[in-house]
Parts: C-alpha cells; structure tokens; sequence
C-alpha cells in the first residue's frame, strides 16, 4: 500500500521520529547522556527496554518524579542585606563628621560580610554539583545549567550569593516550562538587573546594558534588531529594579513616552518590551539553535551561516515553539524522538562539558565523591566555574572546553575519582573497586580480562573503537586470567584518559 500524502509529509520532516524499533541500548546511551549526565549500565537496559516513547516521555516529564526541594534556610539571605535605616543614618553621620575610626570599622564590617559571602557561594556551588551527581531528575538540572550559560550572570560582578541562588531557582523553575514566562522573569532578577546594571537606569539617563544583551544574546541573536531598538527597549526597561531581594517598579524613574520597538509602538515598558521580542521570527529560531546546539551538535547561531540541513531543522523547533506558544518541553520531546538526534553525526560528537564530564563519571562509573571541594576547584579550572560564566556571552562550549591545560585537569580529575590521587596531594592512594560495575557489564564473563576489557571499552567510549579496546586489551595481556579490582581500575583510568571519553 503506498504511503498516504499525511504520511509522506510526516517522514519528510528534518526531525522526522525514530523508528521504534531501532531504539537500543546505543540510543538509550546516548539519550541518558544528552538530556542528563549519562547513566549506569542498568538505566541503560531500562530505557532500552522501554522503548524510545517511554523513555523519552520519563525525562521530559521530569516534574511526576518528586522534587527534592532545599532545605528552608539553607543558605544565608541577609549576609548582603541593604543597610537598615539606623545604618543608613549612622554611615551618613560617620562621612559628615571625617569620623575615621567609625568609618574604618564600618568598612571592616562590610569586608566581613563579603568574606562570608564568598564562602557561601562556594557552599552552593559544592550544593549544586551534589544535586547535579544525586538528582532522579537529570534533565532538570541539565537545563538549569543550560539557562545559566545562557542568561549569563556572573558572581563575581553582583557579589551576592543568595541572589545568585534564586536566580539558579529561577531557571529550575523554569527548566522546561514557557520561554516567554521565563524572559518576562528575567527582567524582574534582581542578579540580572544588578548585572547588567538596570537597577541604575532612570528616565533621563536610561542604560542600555540590559536592553542591548537582552536582544544580542539572550532572545533574537546578532542582526535582528537595531540600534534605535536598543535605545528604545532601554527606555522601556526604566524603573525596572530590585530592593534586597524583591523587585521593585520604580515610576518615578519610568519613562512613560512612546516608543517603536522591533515596530511596535505604544508607551512600553519592560514587559511590551518582551513581548514584541516573542512576535518576531527571529526569537523562535534563535532559541532553536541555542537548544539544538546545546543537546545536538555545535552550530553557527546565525542562521544565514548554518548549512541547509541545520537551518531546516532549527526551522522546524522554532515551528514547534510557535505552535505550542513557546513551550520548551515539545521542542525537546520532538527532538529526543527524531531519528535526526540518533544519527552518526550526532551520537559521540559532542565534546563534554567539564560539569557533565565529572558528573557523568560519578553517575555513570559509580566511583565515589571522594572530595567536593576538589571537584569544585576542578571544574573552574577546566573553565566551567558554577556561579561564574566568563562574561554575559555565558561558555563558548564546544571546542573551547579543551586545551592543553585544560586535559590535562580534565585527565587528573577522573583519575582522582578513580584512585584519590591528586596533583600535589599527599595520600595514600584509595583505588575505587569496580568489580561490581564489570559484572554489570559483562556478566558471566566478568572474571575474563579480555571479556571486561571489550565490556568497559563499549560502555566507557559508546561505541566499539578497535584501538581503544587494544589499548585496554594489552593491559588484560598482563593479568595471566586473572580479573583483579586493580585491574579493573586500571582499565577504567585507560579508558577515561582516552581522547573518545572526552566525547558523548
């Protein structure tokens, strides 16, 4: 019987579905990888045997898995609390008078509250790797850390942790919910306002910092606006500010004129400012590639530079998003279901994220934790600090995560995880015993070094690759038949120091 024009119109979609029944254990690996921080043998088989829409359906779906929600009080709101009026009054006094002695102890306190406040951000970013290592709602935090490198906010620069966290709140509140809710959001944050200095802009002095950014790189992407856009949107965006933690609408430093913004014209403010971004072609595409290349593979954000087969497909997400008002969780449940996603071209291609290399490893391996701190201290030197892009562009990704320095961390680190050994540190090594993990892997013949050596290669790498499963081979050559738990960690800190780990 020959397809129905429905049907012909459906398989000529760029992100036309998988079959169902070409869903395996290389898919389920990968789908683990790119919508989490990969999985365990066993989750592996649990998806394969689920089937692709099931599968699908329990990671996008992540909000029927109960939450683990923080602890009330976890961290400390008021160590950068605004001065009291009684402060306020007392530092008025102190600049009055030349009163040096209070003014060196005011200064001494406020030194105080910054030093506690570092240390909390360090707190939460040990904080937010655990929730990242232990959550059962992986896609969650992988688009929590997705929205952080894309409304990029740097701590640093506000020098306010708690703000920090309710930002990082924000965007798990968000993860796969409405872009439009989370840009209307956005313009309220107080880490973004102080970021991006809006907090400062008035009527008769409006700062464009927020409005340009807010166009270049968080919603339409170079091109797609001009410079009396900017100028317009930051007059819109007046007023817009925070006090302690609340946003506040300041009127008397609103400029309520009219104004023509991507050619809509009225009196707006910051959320018609918004909204004429989400009319615009542009916005749905942008965000498109911005999650196409974030779960898929690294392209040009600018259309006019992708090749046809990416525009087509960026194309058919934005459809998607239009469709569903802007919905994030059709795009990705569509692109998790293409047969696009699970292509050669796509599978093992991606170069790991420090976050989702340490991750990964702890999640997948089930090697232990051993040293948060350490781990936290690794990633900002793989160049992925939590809390802290490099600049409001957020991380480059892609090629850029590695170097010459960078590997060689990136190599430390795994072999940390799987021995205790660090650079510079002075202890005994605690080999992580993988006897456990080599029987899930290769069952019955787990105790054949040359059974566990194929076994680990396929798993650890994704995929058969002969010279890594010889390298991994000669090390069983060794072993006279005999399968050891030093072994197997040694097979494991091969296989991990390989150029392929580095990919997923």
């Amino acid at each position: 019987m020959p397809p129905t024009s429905s049907t012909r119109r459906r398989t000529a979609t760029p992100l036309a579905p998988l079959e169902p029944d070409a869903f395996g254990e290389r898919e389920a690996r990968h789908l683990l990888w790119r919508a989490g921080f990969g999985g365990t043998r066993s989750q592996i088989r649990t998806l394969a045997g689920w089937g692709l829409e099931r599968s699908v359906d329990y990671l996008v779906n992540f909000e029927q898995v109960p939450a683990d929600e923080p602890a009330p009080g976890l961290f400390d709101k008021d160590i950068m609390r605004p001065p009291t009026m009684e402060e306020e009054q007392l530092i008025r006094r102190a600049r009055s008078t030349r009163d040096e002695d209070l003014l060196a102890k005011l200064r001494t306190e406020r030194q105080r509250r910054q030093r506690e406040d570092r240390k909390q951000i360090r707190a939460m970013q040990e904080w937010w790797l655990t929730r990242m290592i232990e959550t059962a709602r992986p896609l969650e935090e992988k688009l929590t850390l997705f929205w952080h490198g894309h409304f990029a906010t740097g701590y640093r620069t506000i020098e306010n942790s708690y703000h920090m966290f309710m930002q990082n709140q924000l965007f798990r509140a968000h993860a796969v919910g409405n872009f439009g809710e989370l840009a209307f959001a956005m313009i309220r944050d107080p880490a973004m306002l102080a970021y991006l200095d809006n907090n400062d802009s008035r009527k008769d002095q409006p700062n464009e910092n927020l409005a340009r950014e807010l166009m270049e790189l968080f919603t339409l992407g170079e091109g797609a606006y001009s410079e009396r856009d900017i100028k317009e949107g930051a007059r819109a965006l007046t007023g817009f500010s925070f006090e302690d933690d609340a946003f506040v609408f300041r009127n008397n430093n609103h400029d309520y004129g009219i104004k023509t913004i991507l050619g809509t014209q009225g009196s707006l403010d910051g959320d018609g400012f918004v909204r004429a971004i989400l009319e615009t072609r542009a916005c749905s595409r942008f965000i498109g590639a911005k999650l196409y290349d974030y779960f898929c593979r690294s392209v040009p954000l600018k259309e006019e530079e992708q090749d046809a087969g990416t525009r087509a497909i960026v194309r058919a997400m934005a459809g998607t998003m239009l469709r569903n008002r802007y919905e994030i969780k059709p795009v990705l449940r569509e692109l998790f279901m293409s047969k696009h996603f699970y292509s050669d071209g796509v599978v093992g291609e991606q170069i790991k994220s420090p976050a989702a290399l340490v991750v990964g490893a702890v999640r997948s391996l089930g090697t232990p934790v051993r040293d948060l701190a350490l781990l936290n201290d690794a990633l900002g030197l793989m160049g992925q600090a939590l809390f802290q892009p490099p600049n409001v562009k957020g991380w480059e990704g892609g090629r850029s995560w590695i170097n010459t320095s960078t590997l060689f961390v990136r190599q430390n680190t795994l072999a940390f995880l799987l021995t205790g050994k660090a650079p510079g540190v002075r202890a005994k090594a605690d080999l992580y015993d993988p006897t456990a993990l080599v029987r899930e892997l290769a069952g019955e013949r787990a105790g054949d070094p040359r059974a566990a050596a194929e076994a680990i290669a396929r798993f650890t790498l994704g995929r058969e690759r002969e010279r890594a499963t010889a390298e991994l081979m000669a090390l069983a050559k060794d072993a006279k038949g005999e399968m050891t738990p030093a072994l197997g960690a040694g097979m494991l800190l091969l296989a991990t120091a390989l150029p392929e780990y580095q990919l997923c």
